[in-house]
């Protein structure tokens, strides 16, 4: 017998996102489950943060001031909740939405999954914890839970889950387990599905992106789906915005998760209509033998302070400032482990305006001892004041220095998690780890197209031609590129290798960069290890998300054929 398709949605992709989102989708149209993702790498720290203050606490508290508001709808329209909002006390936030669901007399069988929490087995870490798979919500559904909270789980886990649950697919079903996932990669950061954030925003009427729709997915019992969005609502979803958020924070063709490893390279997009997107094709091959494992971890204290530079001789003003702060770094009783400078040429000349005629010379310092990055910096900076380059000033004093976050990730044993499906009756459903098992290897790299026929080109941005995204994964940054053409693909894959990328982003040209190949996306997935440092809570560059990378990539000019402009 044919099971009806499931139609999943999500209202969050992220701690802050949209509060009225959950409103939003559970009354724009038909849903069976609706999804939220709260955590990313820099959550998992901020609510480490929170539990030392308060032990009861450490989950996304704006989730339980969402359903207050929408618990009553969801169960009017019989629309399950499946979120990872309960951080790093799954247990807790369970309790709580009980409780909001007594106050409001609604009747909820809430349901939590545990087990990621590996925090004691990592003494130095303020928060450690193993990305689980989808078995645990899946078993949760299975019983009849309304709403499903969850700790670290995999993102794509949110939708997988839901999918084993409704559709009743054994553990080995692996390409509609990777289709399941594929489609939860793609809703699990919201908006950047239906227009956010995307590269060719301009091609489209500003007012349509304005308030853009929450996405969701029609998933099929054969692992097939279509991205789409409740009707009405704004943004769009074309092939464009899904194929970015395909390459959103991945790598290589494998794409690894507890319950099945996903191959990218099988991916195939079709646009069924205006706003669907079909996905289809994904095979899956069986999981690797171990969990990723988050490590948060305070690293120290960081303190920065900003000099303005405006008018002439920018460069002999850095210089001045640079060396006289070195010299009262130097002299003071505790030098910052590390001090960083960067001069950002924000000026122009002749400039209509002061700050259009003003640079930004950054200094950032860190130090495990918060007096080295504080008194040191602040003390060495406000001295400065009439003894320094002529209109010194800056955009504000240093304070006394903030903590700062480092994460890294280990793996264990997916037999080292003792993962616990804890039912709204109490009942605790141990979830087995996964039994067959295949270690992960690069997939080898596809044959490429023939390329363009030599013929004129003109100067330009590379970003005319090719859309990019870019994100962190630890101390990584990956940036994705595709085009929209056969032809565009057969020149990008020749010109933009992986010595062209680091020409461009100069800032990789010595780290290492791993380039990926996807054809039936017509995209080039670069890996570049280590510029973000030691994660996005060090703070380490500008940009310490790496959001924007791909959009500088965009901004660099190549030789273009005209055949393409």
């Amino acid at each position: 017998m044919t099971v009806a398709p499931l139609r999943i949605g999500n209202a969050s992709g992220f701690y802050g996102d949209r509060f009225d989102a959950m409103r939003e989708m559970l009354t724009g149209g038909p849903l069976d489950v609706l999804t939220g993702d709260y955590l990313a790498e820099l959550t998992m720290l901020i609510l480490g943060r929170d539990r030392l203050k308060n032990p009861s606490g450490g989950y996304a508290r704006t989730f339980l001031g969402q359903l207050e508001e929408c618990l009553g709808l969801a169960h009017e329209r019989g629309v399950r909740i499946v979120a990872n909002a309960g951080g790093l006390n799954p247990a807790g936030l369970a309790d709580a939405v009980r409780q909001l669901a007594d106050r409001l007399g609604i009747p909820v069988r809430v349901a939590h999954v545990e087990g990621d929490d590996l925090t004691a087995g990592h003494p130095r870490s303020l928060a450690a914890h193993a990305y689980l798979g989808g078995a645990g919500i899946a078993a949760c559904l299975r019983e009849g839970a309304d709403i499903v909270v969850t700790g670290r789980v995999t993102d794509a886990a949110l939708v997988t889950g839901p999918a084993v649950a409704h559709f009743g697919w054994a553990p080995d079903a692996y390409d509609r387990l990777a289709g399941a996932v594929v489609a939860g990669h793609v809703l699990e950061c919201g908006t950047q599905a239906t227009g956010g954030n995307y590269a060719f925003f301009t091609d489209h009427d500003p007012a349509r992106l304005r308030h853009p729709g929450f996405p969701l997915a029609e998933l099929h019992e054969d692992g097939t789906s279509v991205i789409t969005k409740h009707d009405g609502t704004g943004g769009l979803v074309d092939l464009g915005t899904v194929t970015a958020q395909l390459l959103y924070e991945t790598s290589g063709a494998r794409y690894a998760g507890p319950d099945v490893t996903a191959r990218l390279d099988s991916v195939r997009l079709t646009q069924e209509a205006p706003d669907r997107v079909r996905i289809s094709g994904v095979r899956g091959e069986a999981p690797p033998p171990t969990l990723k494992v988050g490590l948060n971890r305070l690293g120290g204290y960081r303190n920065e302070v900003a000099f303005v530079l405006t008018g002439l001789d920018i460069e002999a003003k850095a210089a001045l400032v640079r060396d006289q702060m070195e010299a009262a770094l130097d002299a003071a009783k505790s030098r910052p482990t590390e001090v960083r400078w960067d001069l950002a040429r924000t000026d122009h000349p002749d400039a209509p305006t002061e700050e259009t005629a003003s640079a930004l010379l950054r200094l950032v310092v860190r130090d495990p001892d918060q007096d080295a990055v504080g008194r040191t910096l602040s003390g060495a900076a406000i001295e400065l004041a009439l003894a320094s380059y002529p209109g010194f000033h800056v955009i504000a004093p240093p304070g006394k220095g903030s903590p700062y976050g480092v994460f890294e990730d280990v793996y264990v044993p997916q037999g080292a998690v003792e993962h616990v499906a804890v039912l709204h009756d109490g009942r605790r459903v141990p979830v087995a780890p996964a039994t067959d098992t295949l270690v992960l290897e690069p997939a080898l790299e596809p044959a490429l197209p023939e390329p363009l026929p030599p013929g004129p080109t003109r100067r330009a941005p590379l970003g005319v031609v090719a859309g990019a995204r870019s994100g962190d994964k630890g101390g990584n940054a990956n940036v994705g590129v595709w085009v929209r053409s056969d032809d565009a693909w057969r020149w990008l894959v020749h010109q933009l290798t992986d010595d062209r990328f680091q020409n461009l982003i100069t800032e990789s040209r010595h780290l290492k960069v791993v380039r990926h190949t996807l054809p039936n996306l017509r995209a080039l997935n670069f890996v570049v290890e280590g510029i973000l440092g030691e994660g996005v809570a060090a703070q380490h560059r500008f940009d310490p998300q790496a959001k924007a990378l791909g959009e500088w990539l965009r901004s660099r000019h190549l030789d273009i054929p005209e055949a393409l402009l």
